[in-house]
Order: structure tokens, then C-alpha cells, then sequence
């Protein structure tokens, strides 16, 4: 089965619910959505996605909708997701922020920033959820689990409350966030602490999930991705009400590179549709941290599936990731749309982190990687002064409080009184 851009909207197969199924995205075989719990092809062991009789139109947003529901938010975007609404917080309809004195520092046409880290928990994780519980509550499961570098556990927890259902995360012990841990926590979920990296706890639970134990919602489940790939629609319909035109690029964080494929996902449906040309769709510019950027590798390289870094590390926790289980989605996304991937320094992301800040948009480390990597690829002359880029933030700064106490700058200790405050103010 072919990921090409310009592959038509497939046949609906006898399996359809309503016009959904799910297909390998390597042999072909289709599934029935709703029938079995199912994360991959039970054929070859590939990764499925979600397709749709109809693909969507941008006339079939919002109030084009064939159905009652938001004007606004993730469920917006119904004619394009498995269900009319699902458990919802509600999420989506994140800022498109305008960042001017970093544009001009960058040096492109135009620079916006999708701020994902607005999101109810802090993240673009609940996309995601909204839509993975919802499928969840369809198939009757009785537990959520996940592994998580953070954001996924906290998303977890919360629409999983609000669901009634008992969660499950596997975190990284001593890796995870303080932030990330307190949602988590305060939101009912069990959290374990494994004695490993993500790579290892997610094994860990795919493993559960295989014996039953738990519903899977890392992004390995494919309907996590249906959720997450609205962030795609939201971008371009927001940036073309702005400019008339659509962006040149996006350029994104990469962990386990769940949003790469999902973005992808979305301009690939509307162009099946006829609602966006070949030629319009943004070119998905792939960032990972230097200690962790298998994926970069492999674009690097011309590989056709990723190498597992046993071993990653960076301060930008939530895409310290060696396997990123979606890279066999994401790597055609980033070459059919003329994209690439490059690695950047932890020093650089703090740097970004610092300059967002400056613009008055604060995020967590990992999702000023997109910024970094803008950088780095504007000064390479791969990103052209011409350009009109959106870079996606994933995550809000209070993910992290430690990370952004460290960035910032130190507090002054001063006495109790007027003139020695004005005194230190002079100094």
C-alpha cells in the first residue's frame, strides 16, 4: 500500500462501520474499526491507519458539517474523525501566534507559532485522547495504559477520568517531569516507575495490551493519530485566513514522531478530496534533539525504516525517544512533501526556548526544538529567506517548571526597602 501524496481515496472495503475502517499501511489488509481491539495488522505485524469513504473538504468543517456539533476545537473537524464527538475537555483551537521580532531574527517571510501547549493539560497530546477514549468507551475496555515521556501519561489521566475509566502510565524512572508527574497523579491514573527508558516502558506495555490488561493509547494506536492530525487542518485554515495562502512549511518536534505522520495524514485526505492542490501542501521539516535523532539518521542516510538508539539523552524530556514507533508513516511524510529532519544541540533548544519566551510564548524544551531547528536550517540556506513557516510547540512551559527556572533569569535577593530596591535598580 502506497503513502504517495497523490494516491487516490481508496475504496471503502466490506468492512467499513459507517464509511471508517482501518488499513495496513504496508500489505493492504482491511479491518473492520470497531469490532476487535486491534493496534496492528494481524496479516505482517505493520502499523494501521484510519480511512474514510469520504474524505473531507474544508467545506466540511465546522458548520458544513452533516451533522450538529463545535464551530471550534478538535471536533470541528468531524467529517474527518470516526465519530461526530468524543470525550472532550474540549480541546484544539490553539493560538497561531505571531512572532515578529523572531522572525526577523530568523530571517524568513513569515514566521508563526501553533502553540499546542494550550491544549486543557498542557499539550497537544489531548487531540489525541479526545478521540482514543472515544473508540475506547466504542470497544467496551475497562482500562487505559500508556508509556510516556510525560505529556501522554498527564493527557491520559485526564480524559480517562473524565471517561470514569482506570488509567494505567509507565513512566521513565527519573526522566519524566515534575509537571508532567503531578497531572498524572492528581488525575487518578496508577503510575508505575520502570527501571528503563520510554523505548523500554513502551515495550512494557504493549505487552500488557497484547494479554488484555489494558487499551493502548500510545500513539502506536491509530486512532490517536486521527485526533492529533487536526492540528494540520487548524494550521492551514488559519494561516490562509491570515495570508490568503498556505505555509511553505511546518516545522515540528519529532519523538515518536506520531505528529509527522498525522499532519501528513491530514493534507494527504485533502488532496484526495480536491480541497488542497500537491502543490500547496507544507513541506514537514522534521527536529530532534542531537541525543536522540534516530530519525534524522535515517533521512540522513536514505534509510528506508529507522535505526533504535538504545541509549538517548537530552534536557528536552518529551522526545527523548530512540524508536519512534511511527517513523514508518512519518518518513514518507517528510520526503514525498520535500521536507527533512535535522538534529540540534540541547544548548540551541534553550536558546529557542528563550527567544520564544522573549515573544511571550512559553513552552517546554522539546517544543522549542521546532524553533532551534528553524535556525539551524535558515543559516544552512535549506530554508529559504522566502519563506512562510509555522513551527509547532507541543508542550506548555510549566510541563517543566525546572527546566524553565534554569532557563530564565535568577531572582535577586534585596532588603526590605524602597531605597535599597532603587539602589540594586540603578546598579
Amino acid at each position: 500500500m502506497t503513502l504517495d501524496l497523490d494516491t487516490p481515496a481508496p475504496d471503502a472495503p466490506e468492512c467499513a462501520d459507517d464509511g471508517v475502517w482501518l488499513a495496513c499501511i504496508d500489505c493492504g489488509s482491511t479491518f473492520a474499526p470497531f469490532e476487535d481491539v486491534r493496534y496492528t495488522c494481524d496479516d505482517c505485524g505493520s502499523l494501521l491507519e484510519a480511512r474514510y469513504a469520504t474524505p473531507p473538504t474544508f467545506d466540511d468543517f465546522g458548520d458544513g458539517a452533516s451533522t450538529d456539533g463545535p464551530d471550534r476545537g478538535v471536533w470541528r473537524y468531524r467529517e474527518a474523525l470516526p465519530f461526530d464527538l468524543g470525550v472532550t475537555l474540549p480541546e484544539g483551537d490553539t493560538p497561531l501566534h505571531e512572532a515578529p521580532r523572531l522572525e526577523a531574527d530568523v530571517g524568513v517571510e513569515t514566521l508563526r507559532i501553533k502553540h499546542e501547549g494550550m491544549n486543557p493539560t498542557g499539550s497537544f497530546k489531548d487531540r489525541g485522547m479526545t478521540v482514543g477514549v472515544r473508540v475506547a468507551e466504542e470497544l467496551g475496555v475497562g482500562a487505559l495504559a500508556c508509556a510516556s515521556t510525560g505529556n501522554t501519561s498527564a493527557a491520559l489521566a485526564a480524559y480517562g477520568g473524565r471517561a470514569d475509566l482506570e488509567t494505567l502510565v509507565l513512566l521513565p524512572a527519573g526522566k519524566v517531569a515534575a509537571g508532567k508527574v503531578a497531572q498524572a497523579s492528581l488525575h487518578g491514573a496508577r503510575i508505575l516507575e520502570v527501571d528503563g527508558n520510554f523505548d523500554a516502558c513502551l515495550d512494557i506495555v504493549q505487552e500488557l495490551a497484547a494479554r488484555g490488561e489494558a487499551y493502548l493509547l500510545n500513539s502506536l494506536n491509530p486512532f490517536r493519530l486521527e485526533g492529533q492530525k487536526t492540528i494540520g487542518f487548524e494550521i492551514l485554515e488559519a494561516f490562509h485566513a491570515d495570508h490568503g495562502t498556505y505555509p511553505d512549511r511546518i516545522v515540528l518536534p519529532v519523538g515518536n514522531a506520531g505528529n509527522t505522520a498525522a499532519l501528513y495524514k491530514a493534507f494527504r485526505e485533502l488532496v484526495q478530496s480536491g480541497a488542497l492542490d500537491v502543490d500547496d501542501v507544507p513541506k514537514l521539516t522534521g527536529v530532534q534533539a542531537a541525543g536522540a535523532a534516530p530519525m534524522v539518521e535515517a533521512i540522513e542516510e536514505g534509510a528506508d525504516a529507522i535505526r533504535r538508539w538504545e541509549d538517548v539523552e537530552t534536557r528536552a524530556t518529551a522526545i527523548r525517544i530512540g524508536n519512534p514507533v511511527n517513523a514508518p508513516k512519518a518518513l514518507p511524510g517528510i520526503r514525498n512533501t520535500g521536507g527533512t529532519a535535522v538534529a540540534v544541540s540541547d544548548d540551541a533548544i534553550t536558546d529557542a526556548q528563550r527567544a520564544l519566551a522573549a515573544e511571550g510564548i512559553g513552552v517546554e524544551p522539546a517544543s522549542a526544538a521546532s524553533v532551534a531547528g528553524l535556525r539551524k536550517l535558515r543559516r544552512e540556506d535549506v530554508v529559504d529567506a522566502d519563506e512562510r513557516v509555522v513551527c509547532l510547540t507541543t508542550g506548555h512551559l510549566l510541563k517543566d517548571p525546572d527546566a524553565a527556572y534554569e532557563a530564565g533569569n535568577d531572582p535577586e535577593p534585596v532588603a526590605n526597602d524602597v531605597d535599597a530596591v532603587l539602589e540594586l535598580l540603578e546598579n
